[in-house]
Order: structure tokens, then C-alpha cells, then sequence
């Protein structure tokens, strides 16, 4: 079994060259993570902030924009180094340095603040939609559980068609707010004040917080560790220190490019709002009616296009991070469109509730809920990955240095921080607004608080106070064994899956060469109608007998050239009987032809030959139909 399905995102894992390429060539090779990364720096929970800050607060609030950009900065060229010099994402490094307990609660925090993610992507996706076709909100939300389709679509292009397909989403973002800029016309010197610090207070600091929380997200720091990974480099310093130096020119472009279009919304907000005296605009929906009162149709259309293409490019990202933090913190690999499909479907659920039971007002309110959610995970994402790369055991001669370290450190005070402080006035604003609920704070929400300090400090103190050893990286298909004699194997009961298509004679053909004539040749057909699915064997339709038929006459021609063989038919869906067959008459080596499906018809189809794989204890040949 090839060591690639143990690595991280295993079916993209070094899939794309870097080798043998100089100059532009080379930068090239490398740009792509850090554009999959920065799509989540410009998603709808980042919209809600960047308008309700310039709305409220004007230009003064860039430069929080701007601090958070430079600590986005930082850390995902920590989590960029992490997944080059030691080969493992940020989920894998956590696994084998805290114990399984540790790791199964570091995953449900990350998964639920990918749900929490994705549910910002669909509110934003159904506005986008409401707002250019007038699509109701509840059919909006229900209709996003089908980008489901065009994940897997493009996760069996490749990645380069994947990365391609996300720059040119940020593309669309970025153009519709440059044109902006030029409808709203802002004021250049105020906008240039506003990168001076100023005192939070109040309601600034809330919104401030939020912009910090949306900008850091800790999903993306799992993600991008794994995604510098689909480059193929050379294992030595010298390489190692060029893929770092290459990966660190795509993370500066990539996120100061999304820091222009966060700043771009704030100033767009700034400009068309707080300038005109609207001063609480806090819900992307306001924004779009008043950018058409004030501006005409064609801001707000762009608005809303870009609010969607941000929306479903964010949600591709998230469902790569999934895949990373599930397999690496807990060892469970499953379909990516599973995992998509069941991701999307509990990021749903909150948002169906709310309008059903709130009205789509609710849904601004959602969106901040669901940065609060995502903002705690941030600690347990940080300071992990401060801890690794700064380990000089394992990262060698590129460990972190001091400056980095402190940089990095204080990053991560201020995150926590600003973070607890987030916490702390969301609880007690549920306190104050609700006193008849607040037993119920105590009893739930504190206690779960507690837990949350109680593991943070856990894995903040471990690594400081305790030696270990790092856990061995299970491998999932296990250790290659010692070879011994490596004689032919004798087939004495060959079966050859059959769909009167063209690809039967190359299965027999394959077959025979296994077997020869000294072999027992079973051909299996399953019939499929819903006679068959139902009634099975009593079945007598005219698919049925025409099949049969069929079969007889391959009999027939194989017996007359001198061959061993035998029909078989099965009923209903086609891999439960297949394996079926193959147990029941002891088959010892089974051929099949695949059908050459791809993405969506995978999905309709179904994908036979995996299921039959995992259903019996023989050898299978899987025969490709010709010009494939």
C-alpha cells in the first residue's frame, strides 16, 4: 500500500511539482495554499464585522483590521513551517503529543467551530441569493446542502483545478469591492488615519474583538499546515529552507490581498453609511438596501455577488479543514461528501430554527453568535502550534527563533485574552437580559466554561512541566512486512463481474490470463430492476430473462473454446450480491470491470467496486474499459 494514503489530506498529498522549475516557475509551483487559506479571512462572519465597524465607528477601526491581519500573518506561516519541516498538520502533530482524550475533545472544539464556520457561509449564501433573485431566506439556507455536489466535483479535478477555482472566486470578491471603491469615493486622508491605534471601548472594543475572532480563524491553521503539503519538495535543508521561503511569499500576497478587501468593506460601510448619518448598520442585508438607496442598483448587485462567491468558496475550505482535523486528531476517515453532507446539514439545523422561530432578523445575530462559537477554539489551534514549532528536538535548524516566539506568544495573549473577555460579556449579557434563565447559565454554560479553561491550560502547561515521548503516527493500512519466497499463485475459482457492456471481453481476457484452463470461470451479473430489489430471485421481467440469455451465450462461447464455465445472476444492489456469490461458492480471485464513473456520477451511481472490496476476503482485479 503506497505511503502517500497515510499523510495528510492523503489523495492531494504531494500531487503537485515543484521540481526542476526557477524563477516565476517556481513561485508559481508554490502559490495556491495560502489563497485556500485566505478565502476564510473573507467570508460572511468577517462581512458582519467589517460593515458593522464601519458603519458604527468609520475609518477608526482599520487598524484593528490591520493588527489582525499581522498576527493572521504570523501564525499561518507557523502553520505553513509546521507541515514542511515535519511532514504533519497541525491535527497530526496534536495527536501524537496529547493523549486520546485530550485529542477526541481538541476535535469536537474544532468541529464545532467548522460548524460554526460554515454556518456563516450559509447565511450568507441564502442572503446572496435573496438579495439578487429575492429567493425566501428558508429556501436559500435549504438549497446551500447542495454545494455538497460541486466539493466533490472539484476534489476529483485536483488540486491545481481546486486552487484555480478558489483564486478565481477571491478574483470576483476583489474586483466587485475595487469597483466599489470607485462608486463611494472615500476619503483618502480619513481612511489613511484610521491605521493610527486608538482606545476601544464600549461597543468598538465588541466589534473589535469580533473583527480578531473572524480574522483568526483556527480551522485555517490546521488547514494550511496540511495544504503545503500537496508540494512535492526536496528533503534536504536546502529545499526544505526554499519551500519555507516560497510558502512564506504566497502567505504575505495571498493574506494582504484578503486584508484589502476586509478593509475594503469597512471602508465601503464607512463611506456609504457612517458618512451619510446611518450609524448602527449591522446586518449585510441593511448594507445592500442602502447601498442601492444611495448609489443606485449597480453597488449592491456587485455586493451581493461577491457575497456569494466569498460565501461558497469559504465553504470548500472549511470542508478540506474537516477532513484534516478528523483524520488527524481521532484517526476517522470517511467520504469526504459524508463528511461535507453531515457538516453542512448540523450547520442547517441553527439557522432553519432561527428563522422559523426569530424571523430572518434573527439570522445578523446568528452570524455574530457563530464568531463568538468560532473564537473559543482559537487558544486550543495557537498555542499547540507555538509549542511544535518552537520545539528545536523535532523542527531541527528551523525551530522557531526568539523574536518568533515572542511575537508569537503575545499573539496568542491577546487572542486568549481578548477572547475570555468576548466570553465573559456574552454570558453576562444573558444573565442580565434573561435573570429568570440564569440558574440555568450557572448549572450549563459555567460549567462547560470551566472545562473549556481546565483543557486550555492543559495543553498550554503540558509540553512545559512534562516530559514525554511522542506517540508513534498510526499508519492506517500498517507496516510493510518482510518479503519471503514470492511464488506464483494457482486461482482454482476465478469470478468475472459481467454488464453486457464493452468492457466484458477485457475482464474475461483477464481472467484467463490468471486462471487458464486448469480454472473455474463464474460469471456474475446482478440484475438491478425494482423487480429484482423487491422480489429477488421470483422475478421475472424482461430485463431479467434477456439477461439470463445474455449470460448463457458467454457460457456457451467460453465452454466450446475449451473453458470451465458457469452462470451466476444475483438481485438487487449490485455489490451486496456480488460479494454474495463470491462467499457463498468460494471464489478465490474476483475480476471486475470499473464503469469509469467520476464525481457526480460516483454519487448517482454509486461505486460498486470500493463496496465489493470491503465485502470479501479474495484478491480483486479491477479492469479499466478500453481508451481509459
Amino acid at each position: 500500500m503506497s505511503k502517500k494514503h497515510t499523510e495528510s489530506l492523503g489523495d492531494i498529498h504531494s500531487s503537485v511539482s515543484t521540481e526542476n522549475k526557477t524563477g516565476w516557475k517556481k513561485i508559481l509551483a508554490f502559490i495556491g495554499p495560502a489563497y485556500l487559506v485566505s478565502v476564510g479571512y473573507m467570508d460572511p462572519g468577517n462581512w458582519a464585522t467589517d460593515i458593522a465597524g464601519g458603519s458604527a465607528f468609520g475609518y477608526k477601526l482599520i487598524w484593528v483590521l490591520l493588527a489582525s491581519n499581522l498576527i493572521a500573518l504570523l501564525l499561518q506561516s507557523l502553520s505553513a513551517r509546521l507541515g514542511i519541516v515535519r511532514g504533519l498538520d497541525l491535527a497530526q502533530a496534536s495527536r501524537i503529543t496529547y493523549p486520546p482524550f485530550v485529542n477526541f475533545w481538541l476535535y469536537i472544539l474544532a468541529q464545532i467551530a467548522i460548524i460554526a464556520c460554515d454556518l456563516a457561509e450559509i447565511i450568507g449564501m441564502a442572503i446572496g441569493l435573496n438579495l439578487l433573485f429575492g429567493l425566501p431566506l428558508i429556501w436559500g439556507v435549504s438549497l446551500t446542502i447542495t454545494d455538497t455536489l460541486l466539493m466533490l466535483f472539484l476534489m476529483n479535478k485536483g488540486m491545481r483545478k481546486l486552487e484555480a477555482f478558489i483564486v478565481s472566486m477571491i478574483f470576483i470578491v476583489g474586483l466587485s469591492f475595487l469597483v466599489e471603491m470607485f462608486i463611494v469615493q472615500p476619503d483618502i486622508k480619513e481612511v489613511a488615519l484610521g491605521f493610527i491605534p486608538s482606545n476601544l471601548t464600549g461597543n468598538a472594543l465588541y466589534i473589535a474583538i469580533g473583527i480578531i475572532g473572524a480574522t483568526v480563524m483556527p480551522h485555517n491553521l490546521y488547514l494550511h499546515s496540511s495544504l503545503v503539503q500537496t508540494r512535492q519538495i526536496t528533503r534536504t535543508d536546502a529545499g526544505i529552507k526554499t519551500a519555507i521561503k516560497f510558502n512564506m511569499f504566497d502567505t504575505v500576497i495571498a493574506l494582504n490581498l484578503a486584508f484589502l478587501v476586509n478593509a475594503a468593506i469597512l471602508i465601503l460601510a464607512a463611506s456609504a453609511f457612517f458618512k451619510n448619518g446611518y450609524f448602527q448598520i449591522a446586518e449585510i442585508q441593511d448594507a445592500y438596501r442602502l447601498l442601492e438607496n444611495i448609489f443606485g442598483k449597480t453597488a449592491p448587485v456587485l455586493f451581493a455577488v461577491a457575497l456569494i462567491a466569498a460565501g461558497q468558496s469559504s465553504t470548500i475550505t472549511g470542508t478540506l479543514a474537516g477532513q484534516i482535523v478528523m483524520e488527524g486528531h481521532i484517526n476517522l476517515r470517511i467520504e469526504p461528501w459524508l463528511r461535507r453532507l453531515l457538516t453542512r446539514a448540523l450547520a442547517i439545523v441553527p439557522a432553519v430554527f432561527t428563522i422559523l422561530h426569530f424571523g430572518d432578523e434573527g439570522l445578523g445575530d446568528l452570524i455574530i453568535l457563530s464568531q463568538v462559537v468560532l473564537s473559543l477554539q482559537l487558544g486550543f489551534a495557537v498555542i499547540p502550534l507555538i509549542h511544535f514549532t518552537s520545539d528545536k528536538k523535532k523542527m531541527g535548524n528551523f525551530a522557531i527563533g526568539t523574536l518568533v516566539k515572542i511575537g508569537a506568544w503575545a499573539s496568542a495573549l491577546i487572542i486568549v485574552g481578548l477572547n475570555a473577555k468576548l466570553v465573559y460579556e456574552q454570558v453576562n449579557s444573558w444573565i442580565q437580559a434573561a435573570p429568570q434563565s440564569a440558574f440555568w447559565v450557572y448549572v450549563v454554560v459555567l460549567p462547560i466554561v470551566g472545562g473549556i479553561v481546565l483543557l486550555l491550560l492543559y495543553i498550554t502547561l503540558r509540553p512545559w512541566l512534562f516530559k514525554h515521548k511522542d506517540q508513534p503516527i498510526y499508519i492506517p493500512h500498517g507496516i510493510a512486512s518482510q518479503l519471503g519466497d514470492l511464488g506464483a499463485i494457482e486461482y482454482h475459482h476465478i469470478g468475472v463481474s459481467i454488464d453486457f457492456s464493452k468492457n466484458d471481453t477485457n475482464s474475461l481476457r483477464h481472467a484467463i490470463m490468471q486462471g487458464g484452463k486448469k480454472a473455474t470461470y463464474s460469471l456474475i451479473h446482478v440484475v438491478e430492476t425494482a423487480g429484482a430489489r423487491y422480489y429477488g430471485g421470483e422475478v421475472l421481467d424482461h430485463e431479467t430473462q434477456s439477461d439470463v440469455d445474455n449470460l448463457d451465450q458467454y457460457i456457451s462461447a467460453l465452454i466450446k473454446l475449451g473453458y470451465k464455465a458457469e452462470a451466476k445472476i444475483g438481485y438487487g444492489i449490485a455489490a451486496i450480491a456480488i460479494a454474495d456469490i463470491v462467499n457463498k461458492e468460494k471464489i478465490d480471485f474476483i475480476v471486475m470491470g470499473s464503469h469509469g464513473h467520476k464525481a457526480f456520477k460516483d454519487l448517482i451511481f454509486g461505486t460498486t467496486v470500493n463496496k465489493v472490496r470491503h465485502m470479501v476476503n479474495v484478491p480483486v482485479l479491477v479492469v479499466k474499459p478500453f481508451g481509459k
